[in-house]
């Protein structure tokens, strides 16, 4: 056969098979592998675009499933997100905790945690000395606990002492520490001078774990250690010596004098009432405290931070304890940066433990046996003035001294009589 007539008609087929070819394509929406092709449509309203599908959805992964037979409508490009994807808002400790350098280099001792022990924090301008800062705290001791009510739950004091001590042999505190528990629900602690720290149990029963509790009770160990209470009281001291020449050439002289210190009677209380640069100082090496002691010391933030949120969500419940000296952002933010900067990574911190969610439980139980014996019968409870008229109205009618009106504050009705 002629080679030309060959190459003819095989074009002449490939013509002819052309337009069917086309005609095919147009009313598959598949390639010959089976594959979806894309169409050409512009998005709608809602539908995603070429960048990516709008806030709170996900590109559908059926989107790029093969047709059915017989064929359906296209699905949807996105669907919504699943609630796990959903934006939420930011709880106190969602953050990472503080990136630790595994090597640091401290510009001085007091930055150096393998000098604890070895420093004094507490040196500066105090007329006390250490007798007599013990003398004071526990004059002062005394006072705390003629006014308070201390748990003597054997197991809950032990545990707190226990913790508390353990904060204080890695601390570079110079006088020993008497640690109790005060039955208060209110979120606080606090160390007077000389050593004689409290925690009150409402602090144990908010913080979640035991690092947070140690980090609190860190930060008071450091106002001892560095002997805010007596230095502020030195500066009042000062102040008071400044001033008595003025009031001795007043017109009292020397009885104005005495009259002035009558009014400085209250004086201890400013041992509790530090300055923006004390709790800085305190924040510091209570940082260094807890971590010296084996605790992770980003439990101090989080806690703090927790407050915070609590506050922001009902104002005027912040304890008193952080009502004198707030966690301000700047005081979190420092605190972020010393971890950075002068406490070297460590492979494990202790977290928790099993036995403070034990005293915790020990404790609630603890104190709802007090307060449930407290209301019990027989105790001595207020009456309102309608309450204790009605009573005797009750006992003058039936004659009864013992006897009691059922409802008291409720009116009753009496039958009129009859006229005859």
């Amino acid at each position: 056969m002629d080679i030309r007539r060959v190459t003819l008609a095989l074009a002449a087929a490939g013509l002819l098979a052309l337009p069917s070819l086309a005609a095919a394509q147009s009313q598959s929406p598949t390639s010959s592998s089976g594959n979806q092709m894309p169409q050409a449509s512009g998005p709608g309203p809602g539908q995603a675009t070429e960048k990516g599908c709008p806030a709170g959805t996900v590109p559908n992964p059926q989107a790029s499933a093969p047709p059915t037979n017989p064929p359906s409508p296209p699905p949807p490009p996105c669907i919504a997100a699943p609630a796990a994807t959903q934006p939420k808002q930011k709880q106190p400790g969602d953050d990472a905790p503080v990136q630790q350098q595994d090597t640091v280099h401290p510009k001085n001792q007091n930055e150096d945690v393998d000098a604890i022990g070895q420093r004094n924090p507490g040196k500066g301008v105090n007329f006390y000395s250490i007798e007599r800062e013990m003398a004071l705290g526990k004059q002062l001791a005394q006072q705390v606990e003629q006014s308070s009510k201390l748990i003597d739950d054997p197991v809950v004091v032990e545990y707190v002492n226990r913790v508390g001590q353990n904060l204080v042999r890695n601390s570079d505190a110079r006088v020993p520490f008497t640690i109790k528990v005060i039955d208060s629900d209110e979120v606080n602690a606090f160390a007077l001078p000389g050593g004689f720290f409290y925690v009150n149990s409402g602090l144990i029963l908010r913080a979640q774990e035991e690092d947070e509790l140690a980090g609190v009770m860190a930060h008071e160990i450091s106002h001892v250690v560095a002997r805010h209470g007596t230095k502020e009281a030195t500066k009042g001291e000062i102040m008071q010596l400044a001033s008595i020449p003025l009031i001795l050439l007043g017109p009292g002289g020397w009885a104005g004098y005495g009259i002035y210190q009558g009014l400085n009677l209250a004086m201890p209380l400013s041992f509790l009432k530090f300055s923006r640069d004390a709790e800085r100082q305190a924040d510091f090496l209570g940082l260094q405290y807890m971590y010296k002691a084996g605790y992770d010391p980003n439990a101090y933030i989080t806690f703090f931070e927790r407050i915070q949120a609590d506050e922001k969500r009902r104002p005027g419940t912040i304890p008193k304890i952080f009502s004198t000296h707030p966690p301000t952002p700047e005081r979190i933010e420092n605190a972020q940066k010393e971890i950075a900067r002068i406490l070297p990574a460590r492979d494990q911190y202790i977290v928790t433990t099993s036995e403070f969610d034990s005293v915790k439980a020990r404790l609630r139980n603890v104190m709802f046996a007090k307060k449930a014996q407290d209301n019990g019968p027989g105790k001595p409870t207020l009456r309102t003035r309608t309450e204790q008229t009605d009573k005797q109205k009750t006992q003058t009618q039936t004659g009864d001294p013992n006897a009691t009106s059922s409802d008291d504050d409720r009116p009753t009705l009496k039958r009129r009589p009859d006229d005859q």
